[in-house]
């Protein structure tokens, strides 16, 4: 996934360095993602490790624990699943994003991501 135009804006929005999230690597993303009407769609950015970029995406008011809750998922994927999504994805770690219904978005720094 190259960096398009609206992630720049995204970035720019909140004031941040852009931190683009390759193609091929993989992010953590929940089932219910794929669902086209459950919100919201939370997502947080740890630092890279590996060959992932850091992103954990899932949707709905629970969060799980569950060591399932979660799958693999390349980035250039999301397209597919949640095309929405995308324009957050240069955010850098420790950000977070809400994205609610009727285009509502929340974006924020949370420190304690990047201590993990």
């Amino acid at each position: 996934m190259m960096i398009n135009n609206e992630q720049i804006a995204i970035c720019e929005k909140y004031n941040t360095d852009v931190y683009p999230a390759p193609s091929a690597s993989k992010m953590g993303v929940s089932e219910n993602v794929r669902n086209k009407n459950l919100y919201p769609i939370n997502g947080l950015r740890h630092p890279p490790e590996g060959d992932t970029n850091g992103w954990y995406i899932w949707a709905g008011e629970t969060f799980s624990d569950d060591d399932n809750f979660f799958q693999p998922l390349h980035t250039s994927h999301l397209q597919i699943w949640k095309p929405e999504i995308t324009k957050f994805l240069a955010l850098p770690p420790g950000y977070r994003f809400l994205l609610g219904e009727n285009g509502y978005e929340d974006v924020w720094f949370d420190e304690s991501l990047l201590n993990t």
